[in-house]
């Protein structure tokens, strides 16, 4: 039966998968789970989420039996909205400090991986995103990256002492924390307006300026 529920692929080759798509079919979405090309062309919007950079890069590149990192990138370029959180703030990233793994290089911010050192130092923190309400988020960081530096179309929508924790840019959004460990879904909610706009835009016959403003880095 057809639904006009949002559907809304997560990344399902690491990370924390379940507990996105937990979050986001209480917001009214429909979840499902991506692992291969051909999945990408059923959902609205994409979720990746965390894991660790250089696997994920493995895994989704040319190398892979599955190279879906071109498709990601095709459809981003074209307007999907794509949520990165944690790592999958890094794999969108056009610049990675003293690294040239494999990414998507598709979002004008220069990210520092491990920023907050190992695992036993994972902490919440309440995090200020006065862009989507006044009361703090409880945030949680696990070998958190850092935005240090974003281009001049990004949008940064919350910093801590050590950086930028949250930014957009146009139909891409990123957080160095998990939303999705909390029971909190004010990210995935606004994440799914984003998809919602994108939605109006695509049966308006709005034309992206996507493409013309970023390009994916050559890795």
């Amino acid at each position: 039966m057809p639904t006009t529920r949002p559907v809304v692929g997560v990344l399902a080759l690491q990370g924390a998968v379940s507990e996105h798509m937990r979050l986001l079919d209480a917001c009214g979405a429909h979840p499902i789970e991506i692992k291969r090309s051909k999945e990408l062309a059923a959902v609205d919007g994409l979720i990746i989420p965390g894991g660790e950079s250089t696997t994920i890069a493995k895994l989704t590149g040319a190398e892979a039996f599955d190279a879906i990192m071109d498709d990601i990138q095709e459809r981003a370029l074209a307007g999907m909205p794509v949520y990165g959180t944690c790592m999958g703030s890094i794999f969108l990233a056009k610049e990675i400090e003293g690294s040239n793994q494999g990414r998507l290089g598709l979002m004008d911010i220069r990210v520092r991986r491990n920023a907050f050192g190992s695992q036993r130092f994972s902490s919440e923190r309440e995090v200020p995103i006065p862009q989507l309400r006044d009361e703090p988020f409880n945030a949680v960081f696990i070998r958190a990256p850092i935005i240090l530096s974003c281009g001049p179309s990004v949008n940064v929508m919350a910093s801590i002492e050590e950086g930028i924790v949250m930014a957009r840019q146009n139909n891409l959004l990123v957080t160095s924390f998990h939303p999705e460990l909390t029971d909190d879904a004010l990210v995935h909610r606004y994440f799914l307006s984003i998809i919602s706009e994108n939605n109006r835009n695509l049966k308006s016959g709005a034309v992206s300026t996507r493409s013309s403003v970023i390009a994916p880095v050559s890795t």
